[in-house]
């Protein structure tokens, strides 16, 4: 048997006793999930969120060894929904999928019962869709180009419809007017489904919209489709030029997912959520799930979802100060 000093023995125990504190925390992180996850959908059942969501969930709750409910939420632009979630308790057993609304609504909004940016813990990005520019088909603008420049020398002759006041394509459409000068009239719509039948009927001049709502239309021949936003092609119009190719770098809008929890949520939940959701999004039979729908995997660590929220909630709050655009 080793001699053993009395210094080395007070290591030994002194070492003993902190494997033994740390035990509980490493079996706690382990624990989790020990019940069913409920993420929280604030749109109706079957839009964009709501299909991206159940792909992601289904898969995810079979990483984590748990059932992922889905419950949708819907109602007052998503502020039902993210009120539930906000209001949660900590424990990562009620989340969110959060949606470009997060980073807007706070700008749009003056009298929430919650802080988009202050209550709620970023876990990780799912990914996103790039909208694009659509014009009727018997338009006159053959080109994104031609649509600016016929905008800029004829002051609100142009129309441009959305799904409402504050909804993404109203926010990238007004976006698109700062950066290139354009000036257009908004026509608000409930819904985008009545926007795009007066698009076909030539009612109104243009949309900024996700494109998969609008590709039958586009390869039916009814819509035109002039460029996508931002600087990367979209594989379900591979065709369309970008606008930062055609010269405005910033003019930038996507509609785009992630997951997030109430806030005060714990680093090891946090870090066990997304590290499960990374791996489930490195699968290419999600991937190719997910593509069918338009959208683009685009994860990363809990930090970054959490950095790329405060460069989306600065940018939006901004196009809508200057804008002046109030929700209905």
């Amino acid at each position: 048997m080793p001699f053993i000093t009395r210094r080395g023995a007070a290591q030994l125990i002194g070492a003993a006793a902190l494997a033994g504190a740390a035990l509980p925390l490493a079996a706690l992180a382990q624990a989790y999930p020990s019940k069913p996850i409920t993420v929280v959908v604030p749109y109706a059942p079957g839009g964009g969120v709501d299909i991206v969501t159940r792909i992601v969930t289904q898969e995810l709750g079979t990483a984590l060894g748990q059932t992922i409910v889905v419950d949708n939420k819907p109602g007052a632009s998503t502020n039902i929904g993210m009120a539930a979630v906000a209001k949660a308790p900590a424990d990562g057993y009620m989340l969110l999928t959060a949606s470009p609304s997060l980073t807007s609504n706070g700008a749009l909004f003056k009298n929430l019962a919650f802080d988009p940016a202050k209550d709620f813990t970023a876990i990780g990005k799912i990914g996103y869709a790039p909208l694009v520019v659509v014009v009727p088909a018997a338009s006159r603008f053959k080109s994104f180009k031609e649509l600016v420049e016929y905008g800029k020398a004829n002051p609100e002759e142009l129309s441009y419809g959305s799904a409402g006041n504050g909804s993404s394509g109203h926010l990238a459409s007004e976006l698109m007017k700062q950066e290139t000068g354009v000036r257009a009239v908004h026509v608000p719509y409930k819904g985008g489904s009545p926007a795009i039948t007066d698009l076909i009927g030539g009612r109104i001049s243009f949309m900024s919209i996700n494109p998969l709502e609008v590709l039958a239309h586009v390869q039916a021949g009814k819509l035109r489709a002039l460029a996508v936003y931002g600087s990367k092609p979209t594989d379900t119009l591979p065709d369309l030029p970008t606008t930062a190719s055609l010269g405005w770098p910033k003019l930038d809008a996507t509609v785009w997912w992630g997951l997030i929890g109430p806030k005060g949520m714990t680093a090891d939940v946090v870090a066990r959520l997304n590290g499960e959701l990374q791996k489930t999004l490195a699968r290419k039979d999600v991937q190719e799930k997910l593509a069918t729908r338009g959208a683009i995997v685009d994860t990363g660590s809990a930090a970054q979802f959490e950095a790329f929220n405060r460069a989306e909630t600065a940018k939006w709050s901004r196009v809508i100060k200057d804008a002046g655009i109030q929700a209905d």
